[in-house]
């Protein structure tokens, strides 16, 4: 299995926008074979104390960074849904969209394995 962890940096006021985003590639990696566990936003909660796990060692995360997790059987899996997703137009069109609206900043792309 291949499981690809992808960073989002949230554009200001941009988090619906980048929720809209979420949802619909969710359906889009369902589409090519793909496992989507979902996309993961800052719970706007109150402040908790991360502090006692690891005294001096932990800190508040980052407000405006969201995580998507979605997983392939193989490499060759991964690669063939780049390939089809490339040339799908929905897909095209989602690109499109989150190019149009800015709703991230950046994103950085780790692929990641379970132990």
């Amino acid at each position: 299995m291949i499981t690809c962890c992808i960073r989002y940096v949230i554009a200001p006021g941009k988090t619906a926008e980048f929720e809209e985003y979420g949802r619909r590639w969710i359906e889009l990696i369902a589409k090519y074979g793909g496992t989507h566990h979902g996309y993961f936003l800052p719970d706007p909660q109150p402040e908790l104390d991360t502090s006692f796990s690891f005294p001096g060692l932990g800190a508040a995360g980052a407000k405006d960074v969201a995580i998507a997790l979605y997983s392939f059987s193989d490499a060759g899996a991964y690669d063939a849904y780049r390939r089809m997703a490339a040339a799908d137009e929905e897909c095209r069109r989602v690109t499109a969209w989150a190019n149009q609206t800015k709703c991230f900043t950046s994103y950085e792309r780790t692929f990641v394995r379970r132990i």
